[in-house]
């Protein structure tokens, strides 16, 4: 299997490293590595679902 750095997942996902470190820690990127102070994810991982937020919640003044 073949592996990229975390720092090389946040330009793909367009996200800060940071948040793909948090993503590993809490375990919504199953394959993830640690080597040293080396994060590694698997090339072919999708991103996870933010659940911070909701695709249907409607934003104030949206509708008007």
């Amino acid at each position: 299997m073949e592996y990229i750095t975390t720092k090389e997942v946040d330009k793909n996902w367009g996200i800060t490293d940071r948040m793909v470190v948090y993503y590993c820690s809490d375990r919504r990127i199953n394959e993830a590595k640690k080597i040293g102070n080396t994060g590694l994810i698997p090339i072919d991982v999708e991103k996870p679902v933010d659940e911070r937020y909701r695709g249907n919640k409607v934003k104030a003044g949206e509708n008007e």
